[in-house]
């Protein structure tokens, strides 16, 4: 009997003239500074109006206030922000279903489906940096104290 097992995935350099490498620099960097920055801004409302952007089908079901649950929203964020800055191949899944969540309540507004539109091609983008980071996983685990890992 025999069985087609796959090869695993082999683990690059991180040379910065590598275009894989570098792809995973851009969109690790995108997926930890976007989600600080707009974690954060769901506190303070600079960039927009956040509350604008839940659907009333939630709102009616999260305890407490739109400002609150966007509070809540931007916790998720930081957090989300960090552990991809941490641990990208985790990171990159986490960001993923936090975007999927995000485009089925923007499904849920009307004349919001543009938006969900991008946020699918950020759903995509996340997913291929959590399938990148599987290529560098030395790049995280020097930086925090542990020898290469796959």
């Amino acid at each position: 009997m025999t069985t087609s097992a796959r090869p695993a995935a082999t683990v690059r350099s991180t040379d910065l003239t590598d275009p894989a490498y570098q792809a995973f620099l851009l969109l690790r960097t995108a997926f930890t500074l976007a989600p600080l920055v707009f974690g954060l801004d769901k506190f303070f409302d600079v960039l927009t109006d956040w509350k604008q952007y839940l659907a009333p089908t939630f709102n009616d079901i999260i305890p407490g206030t739109g400002h609150q649950a966007m509070l809540m929203v931007g916790v998720v964020e930081i957090v989300a922000g960090l552990l991809v800055a941490l641990r990208p191949r985790i990171g990159g899944y986490v960001v993923a279903a936090w975007l999927a969540g995000i485009i089925l309540n923007l499904l849920l507004i009307p004349d919001f489906y543009d938006v969900a539109l991008r946020d699918f091609g950020l759903f995509v983008a996340a997913l291929a940096l959590a399938r990148l980071a599987s290529l560098f996983p030395a790049t995280y685990a020097r930086k925090a104290g542990h020898g290469p890992t796959t």
